[in-house]
């Protein structure tokens, strides 16, 4: 696999602080019941990183110290940690949100049948990856078979009341593109995703997130084997948009890896690029230290991958950045997703209009 960090480390990205922290996003190991050719963490049913129960329990302590309101879990598939619910529980004792990035898959994994039950007793919010309603393209991207489970998941959480209105329990689902471009308009492909679910399958969900995908780990590789790393990241230069810059999720939410170390995205995480610290040359920051420290107003450590979170309408944790009517959409700044570098491939939604 290549290292695409050298490619990325020397940069131009504008400089960046923290602001008061937020959200606390923890990645609690990297197995997962699926191997994703976009996933850029690695994940995959052989990893065995996971955290361990010093960490685990230091969690909800950071969460109470900070008075932090949401609590954001990953992984692989986070689900998968033998202490999952035990932290669910614990989180939502406190009255703090919790989020699970869930692949939906895994509500049908042997062993985890009462999953979404679970999930919907504690009113956990989840976020789903689901990278095209067509079931020929999620199969191509993820493996034969994904998409129906993934429909039977959301088919369960509906069932649930997941995605209903009034209910409190929010569906959110994810679409990063097949290949080197850039995601379409959020808010147009949310409604054509809503139409496809319900007249396909009568599936409902809140919002859709669009998510660019980033020049490392597998993308990343992918990208280098390829020959397309360089036409990828002038795409990414090109769709710059300084407007999203205020809105980066590095700016209130502080990742933490299986480990316990902290970092200002989970991008740089999987990079290795540990985030700033206040004099402290060298030092590794560690959940621990958030017990009395929140980190405002330190510097944002940047590389090139950041041009990915501002590219167009912007990328984040929970989508887009720019609102319709933002000047990224009314100026044509950012109207690029539906260039690819040569060899990548294009947008999985204008391959197959439905």
């Amino acid at each position: 696999m290549h290292d695409t960090l050298p490619l990325l480390r020397v940069t131009d990205f504008p400089s960046l602080r923290r602001r008061a922290l937020a959200t606390l996003q923890v990645n609690l190991g990297y197995r997962c019941n699926q191997s994703c050719v976009h996933c850029h963490v690695n994940a995959g049913p052989k990893r065995t990183e996971q955290m361990d129960d010093a960490n685990i329990d230091l969690i909800p302590r950071v969460l109470a110290a900070r008075g932090l309101p949401v609590l954001d879990l990953t992984g692989g598939a986070p689900e998968l940690h033998p202490r999952f619910r035990d932290l669910v529980r614990d989180v939502r004792g406190l009255g703090a949100k919790v989020i699970d990035r869930c692949n939906l898959t895994i509500l049908s994994e042997p062993g985890f049948e009462d999953l979404a039950d679970f999930l919907a007793e504690q009113q956990v919010e989840i976020v789903a990856s689901l990278p095209c309603y067509l079931e020929e393209n999620v199969d191509r991207q993820r493996g034969k078979g994904v998409y129906e489970r993934s429909i039977d998941g959301l088919a369960r959480l509906n069932a649930l009341g997941y995605g209903r209105p009034g209910s409190g329990l929010a569906l959110h689902l994810v679409y990063n593109p097949a290949g080197a471009s850039l995601p379409p308009a959020q808010a147009d492909l949310e409604t054509a995703y809503k139409r496809e679910l319900a007249e396909r399958h009568g599936i409902h969900f809140d919002r859709l997130y669009t998510l660019t995908n980033m020049p490392i780990r597998r993308f990343g590789s992918t990208l280098v084997s390829k020959g397309g790393f360089g036409d990828y990241m002038r795409l990414l230069k090109d769709s710059f948009c300084p407007t999203n810059l205020d809105q980066v999720m590095c700016r209130d939410l502080i990742s933490v890896d299986w480990q316990g170390f902290l970092y200002d995205c989970d991008f740089n995480q999987q990079l290795g690029m540990p985030l700033h610290t206040r004099g402290l040359s060298g030092v590794r920051r560690h959940l621990s230290d958030l017990l009395t420290d929140d980190l405002a107003d330190t510097p944002i450590a940047v590389a090139d991958h950041c041009y990915g979170c501002t590219a167009g309408q912007g990328s984040s944790c929970g989508g887009s950045l720019s609102l319709p009517g933002s000047p990224s959409q009314l100026t044509g700044e950012g109207d690029t997703p539906s260039r690819s570098p040569a060899g990548m491939g294009s947008d999985p939604l204008k391959e197959n209009a439905a």
